[in-house]
């Protein structure tokens, strides 16, 4: 159950990163970007765990130094007519990967030190 929730979570989230990437959904917008701050928080507590925990790690470690140090959002915004909905999309992604990226770091550190 957890796991389909977890599921759940992430395909809403992304489906809502896009959504808000693309149009402004006026007074709903930052209720909206909240809810995707709570969704990379299920998905960081119940969809990563065991052996994925590393690869995700590293996946959204390159996602997150891409967008913020690489420029990709700047890149990406210079792209003729789809550039500020791709800038968008991107700044919505991060908004719900960065809370799941916390989340299952802290998990994964907080294993490493029960090992010992």
């Amino acid at each position: 159950m957890d796991k389909r929730v977890g599921n759940y979570s992430f395909i809403i989230g992304v489906i809502i990163a896009i959504v808000l990437g693309v149009v402004s959904l006026g007074t709903a917008t930052p209720w909206l970007a909240s809810l995707l701050v709570v969704l990379g928080l299920v998905v960081g507590f119940l969809n990563v765990v065991g052996k994925e925990t590393k690869e995700f790690l590293l996946v959204t470690a390159v996602l997150i130094i891409a967008a913020s140090m690489g420029g990709a959002g700047a890149t990406l915004g210079g792209v003729t007519m789809i550039g500020q909905y791709l800038q968008g999309i991107l700044a919505q992604v991060l908004a719900f990967v960065v809370p799941a990226t916390v989340v299952v770091a802290l998990k994964d550190i907080w294993n490493i030190s029960q090992v010992g």
